[in-house]
């Protein structure tokens, strides 16, 4: 039996709140499903994102494959990481930080140099013509 991980929709229409749940690949988004692992609501700021890490690590471990929304909220809660075994990707630096910092790095980069192109010598062209016209005589 193959099995996923993956998102359940419930909440009424137009306001979506999902379960993470364990389920047949074979059964529909909203049917039968194995075990409930946890949910997630993405219409509160910051996103509400609870899993069961330790169910979720032994369904990992059992072969169970999670869809690629289920993946990304367990690297955001660490269970991917735990089970990978990977350290976790650095995190960009905050919008603020990255503001401060930028005017610094550009006062201190030093301008870079034109670089000169070389012309074409005029003896290419020349070495060139002779041997057309030899063909034309020819």
């Amino acid at each position: 039996m193959s099995v996923r991980i993956r998102l359940r929709r419930t909440g009424s229409k137009k306001q979506p709140s999902y379960r993470v749940v364990v389920a047949d690949i074979r059964s529909p988004r909203d049917g039968r499903f194995i075990e409930n692992l946890g949910h997630y609501n993405p219409r509160t700021d910051p996103a509400t994102i609870e899993v069961n890490a330790e169910r979720a690590l032994y369904w990992l471990q059992q072969g169970a494959l999670p869809s690629d929304t289920v993946k990304s909220l367990l690297v955001k809660t660490g269970v991917w990481t735990q089970f990978t075994g990977e350290a976790p990707p650095p995190e960009p630096p905050a919008p603020e930080a990255a503001q401060e910092e930028a005017p610094a790095e550009e006062q201190a980069a030093p301008e870079p140099e034109e670089m000169e192109v070389p012309e074409e010598t005029p003896e290419s062209e020349d070495a060139e013509q002779p041997e057309k016209s030899e063909k034309t005589e020819e």
